[in-house]
């Protein structure tokens, strides 16, 4: 019998269905609303085969990627575009109707009340949030963490929703995320299941996979994204100063398919990234490092957050750039395990 209610409660932490969230007001148009706008099915199965399944996301494509779509010619193209212009609001807006817009945006906890006090309340939707730093200064630890407090009810400071992990260096690790749930008191094997994982090995297929995911957040209540990490294949599969301005326009393309992503579910973006020597630091910086990505991802991040190793299993974390957040406060807190 107390087995029973304790599965009972575990239950109530874990996520609500679809339907309990429609009281919300819809964030996304679906794509097969162009269909009453006199858009042919055909036109529209053609969108969603090449991953657009809203009018959000098609209206943040240009026509010349639209009209590239096997089967769409620019009449159509700028038919299509029409329609959607009739059921989504692109063009300029209040700032007070912004000031409302903003209010959709849920912070997840980070399981730690220092870095939630640092981050004004946890990793935010509707954004980028870039973590860099050295090897084993916390960054994937709180990326795993991040994908069970996630799944927490909005009134525990959850984001009520699943998560979405595109892995590109093979550190993901499910057990770890069993203690995390158990500490949350959450059931392990629902956590497991509210996660979707994939493995990266080329930066094209992690570009795929990132495509792959407007299917399944258009029909399902993702909450988060991660990439861990978003840069290490570009590293692997572009070399030398006469591929790096190749480089940053693929990565440049990534970034802006995450932040459409982000903007277009609701979600929450976390990204880890690397660093590398920096030889113009300065002589008063004894181990100088900067983030890798240059400018390309420094502007594609909306919060930029360095991550480093402190006393014994201590990590700092500091604020490098943020819109809303003070700069250079910098914070200890425990690695959740």
């Amino acid at each position: 019998m107390i087995a029973t209610l304790k599965a009972e409660e575990q239950s109530q932490l874990q996520l609500v269905e679809r339907e309990d969230i429609d009281d919300e007001e819809d964030l996304f148009e679906a794509i097969d609303k162009l269909i009453a706008q006199g858009i042919n099915a055909g036109d529209v199965k053609k969108l969603q085969d090449a991953g657009i399944y809203t009018c959000n996301g098609l209206m943040m494509h240009t026509k010349k990627n639209l009209t590239g779509i096997k089967g769409l010619s620019e009449a159509k193209v700028e038919k299509i575009c029409e329609a959607a212009e009739k059921i989504v609001n692109f063009g300029y807006i209040t700032g007070s109707d912004a000031l409302l817009r903003r209010k959709s945006v849920i912070h997840i906890t980070t399981g730690s009340q220092a870095l939630d006090e640092l981050l004004g309340g946890g990793i935010e939707t509707l954004a980028i949030t870039e973590a860099f730093g050295e090897f084993r200064s916390g960054k994937t630890q709180l990326a795993h963490t991040l994908c069970v407090s996630t799944q927490l009810p909005t009134n525990m400071r959850g984001g009520n929703g699943k998560v979405a992990y595109i892995d590109t260096e093979g550190t993901f690790r499910p057990d770890r995320i069993v203690p995390i749930a158990e500490r949350f008191g959450m059931d392990p094997g629902a956590v497991l299941d509210n996660i979707i994982y994939a493995r990266a090995y080329t930066y094209e297929h992690q570009y795929n996979l990132l495509l792959g995911l407007a299917a399944k957040m258009s029909e399902e209540p993702f909450r988060l994204l991660i990439v861990d990490s978003v840069i290490a294949l570009f590293r692997v599969d572009f070399t030398g100063r006469g591929e790096l301005a190749d480089r940053q326009q693929k990565l440049a393309q990534m970034l802006s398919r995450m932040t459409k992503i982000a903007e277009e579910f609701n979600v929450a973006v976390y990204m880890t990234n690397q660093v590398i020597a920096d030889p113009g630091g300065g002589v008063f910086i004894s181990d100088p490092k900067k983030p890798a990505g240059g400018h390309v991802l420094a502007h594609a991040a909306t919060i930029r957050l360095m991550f480093r190793k402190g006393k014994g299993e201590q990590r700092v974390c500091k604020v490098f750039d943020a819109p809303n957040l003070p700069e250079a406060e910098a914070i200890s807190f425990q690695t959740l395990l």
